[in-house]
């Protein structure tokens, strides 16, 4: 190779880009698309490298070769020759992209970029303060969320456990509770698995890990999503089945539900599976700007956007029945209180997540990280809390049987000392 390996100052250059806080970033893992960027210019020179290598040029034509400098790919040219290059297209990183930056071809070797990367591109100004400031934004953000999702394990498991022990309780809709309760555990527990798996020793390179560990947790993080996102549509379309069918149930129906809940998100995260298997099986599965990415997301947006029909469709429909001459006062009374539920089911139908998937992943991220981590890991107890513990069904049972064991112990108590006063 002619002339220094690397100019100095580029391994400078690269600890800054490396160090930079990056926009996109999904869930609590940074993105690596900088890293990933020159990693694949890289590739790509070294490629050229070693062909030029297999190919010597003739006597006498022999110039700079081909060289990474650890930012750039500089094409061979003959001695004496100049080369120039534009910035790395990195907007975010880069102030300037267009400029261009020239190397000369000399007796010695490739000369210094000129001018030199830092000048002629401007690399956006970095302080430690910031990066401080956002490492310590993101550890907030952490306990923030582990505190969500753990209140809502507690609430969805006690919530499980009262709707499984009274049998008064044991209905339909009762185990589409229970199978949208699951959905939130699941995906709860894939939060922490994930973060056991990816962010337990912090020596390690996220960006270039690729374990068949972290490719299980990823998949199961995503199937986690998918099946809550579709036991929420299916809680949607149940309701909107109550009103239609005029407060009655078919348990015909709930087999083609569990078949929605969970099948669906089965098939989907298989055949994404596969998909990054087949084609792209590099890195974690995590990297949310790859194409393959809309095999997931897509049947997410779709139900999302059912959910939110449904919704619209179930307000029209209790807004006609309130003000239908036809139902009595008691049936009003039942529909109001359906639809304040419903109301309070907003959030829950995804409509903030129908206004995020409008916009690219980089826009709004710190709102977004809000929404989806910090309030979504409450979303597990507010579904508890509306469903079970709210709800006046739940409270009544509790009370017979409450009501029921406290006049059990009274009566042994009483037989107790009859027996101990005749002996």
């Amino acid at each position: 190779m002619w002339g220094p390996p690397q100019p100095p100052g580029t391994g400078t250059l690269l600890v800054l880009l490396l160090a930079f806080p990056m926009p996109w970033v999904r869930a609590t893992h940074p993105d690596c698309s900088v890293v990933l960027y020159f990693q694949e210019q890289e590739a790509e020179c070294l490629e050229v490298i070693k062909s030029e290598r297999q190919t010597p040029a003739p006597p006498g034509e022999q110039g700079c070769q081909t060289e990474w400098d650890g930012v750039s790919c500089w094409p061979a040219v003959p001695r004496g020759q100049s080369r120039a290059l534009a910035c790395p297209d990195i907007h975010h990183v880069f102030k300037r992209t267009k400029a261009l930056i020239r190397r000369n071809c000399t007796e010695s070797g490739w000369s210094l970029p000129n001018p030199p990367y830092y000048s002629a591109c401007e690399l956006e100004p970095i302080s430690g303060n910031n990066t401080e400031a956002k490492r310590g934004y993101f550890v907030t953000m952490k306990v923030l969320y582990t505190c969500g999702y753990s209140t809502s394990l507690a609430a969805l498991l006690l919530a499980i456990g009262i709707f499984s022990c009274f049998r008064k309780l044991h209905c339909t809709r009762n185990s589409i509770h229970i199978h949208f309760f699951t959905s939130f555990i699941l995906r709860g527990a894939a939060v922490f698995v994930k973060d056991a798996v990816l962010f337990s020793d912090e020596s390690i390179d996220h960006c270039t890990m690729s374990t068949v560990s972290c490719k299980a947790a990823i998949a199961f993080f995503q199937y986690s999503v998918l099946a809550n996102f579709y036991w929420l549509l299916v809680e949607g379309m149940y309701l909107q089945t109550l009103l239609l069918l005029t407060f009655t149930s078919d348990k015909r129906y709930i087999w083609w539900y569990i078949l929605i809940g969970w099948g669906v998100p089965m098939l989907t995260v298989s055949v994404w599976v596969v998909t990054r298997l087949q084609y792209d099986n590099h890195g974690c599965w995590d990297d949310y700007t790859n194409p393959y990415w809309w095999v997931i997301k897509a049947p997410i947006l779709l139900a999302i956007f059912v959910n939110f029909l449904i919704f619209l469709n179930v307000t029209r429909m209790l807004a006609q029945k309130i003000r239908s001459p036809d139902i009595s006062k008691n049936y009003k009374q039942q529909y109001m209180r359906l639809t304040k539920s419903t109301l309070l089911l907003i959030p829950l139908f995804g409509v903030h997540y129908v206004v995020f998937a409008l916009f690219p992943e980089h826009i709004g991220v710190d709102a977004r990280l809000y929404f989806e981590l910090v309030l979504g890991s409450y979303q597990g107890f507010l579904v508890a809390l509306l469903y079970c513990f709210l709800n006046g069904e739940v409270q009544a049972e509790i009370k017979r049987n409450w009501g029921k064991w406290q006049s059990s112990m009274e009566s042994n108590v009483f037989n107790l000392v009859t027996q101990d006063f005749t002996a």
